[in-house]
């Protein structure tokens, strides 16, 4: 009998052993997507405050308004002012203003004053390109970043469990994620109720 309590113990499930090989796994494995969302949430967030995918420079210019403002014409004026896009096509919304449309953006003059306000964007690296992944572009994406969620509630779970003792979470980790969850609880009721 004490045989086979000795095999059973040496059989027993070490459920911590396992915990913390999921969560160290999914942590490595979804590294590349929590660094996606985060700085590109971080982006998002703060979108009031800059523009997260384009970079938008624009300039004043004093175009002379004594010539008419054909294809050619329009080309040689941003040949002359060294702007780094190539035209597309113009039109007068108004007898007093030329709308030229170019490659990366736009040139808005008034025909009476040959005041000019050209701005032109450009893809933003790095974020752009991130931001996309953030907006769920395809159904595949979003079956990928549903995978995602749910491992992170995984990694958040056996997170609670990596240590046990006093720094675990039947003491300093219950009053931290205790913290944890009254912040967006109390975030909630000032701001949205």
């Amino acid at each position: 009998m004490d045989g086979v309590f000795l095999i059973l113990n040496r059989m027993q499930f070490k459920w911590r052993k396992w915990n913390r090989t999921i969560h160290r796994d999914l942590g490595y494995f979804f590294f590349g997507m929590v660094v996606i969302y985060c700085l590109s949430g971080i982006a998002i967030n703060h979108r009031d405050d800059w523009n997260p995918n384009y970079i938008i420079t624009t300039w004043e210019l004093q175009i002379d308004v004594n010539q008419e403002f054909n294809k050619e014409n329009i080309e040689l004026l941003i040949d002359e002012y060294d702007i780094k896009s190539s035209y597309l096509n113009h039109y007068k919304p108004s007898k007093n203003e030329l709308k030229i449309f170019l490659k990366d953006g736009n040139l808005s003059v008034d025909l009476n004053t040959g005041y000019g306000w050209l701005e032109l964007s450009k893809r933003r690296p790095f974020f752009k390109a991130m931001n996309y992944l953030h907006y769920n572009p395809h159904i595949y994406w979003t079956w990928y970043s549903d995978i995602f969620s749910g491992a992170l509630i995984i990694i958040a779970l056996s997170g609670l469990f990596i240590l046990k003792g006093k720094k675990g979470i039947i003491r300093r980790g219950a009053w931290l994620a205790i913290f944890g969850i009254l912040l967006p609880l109390i975030f909630l009721i000032i701001f949205y109720y």
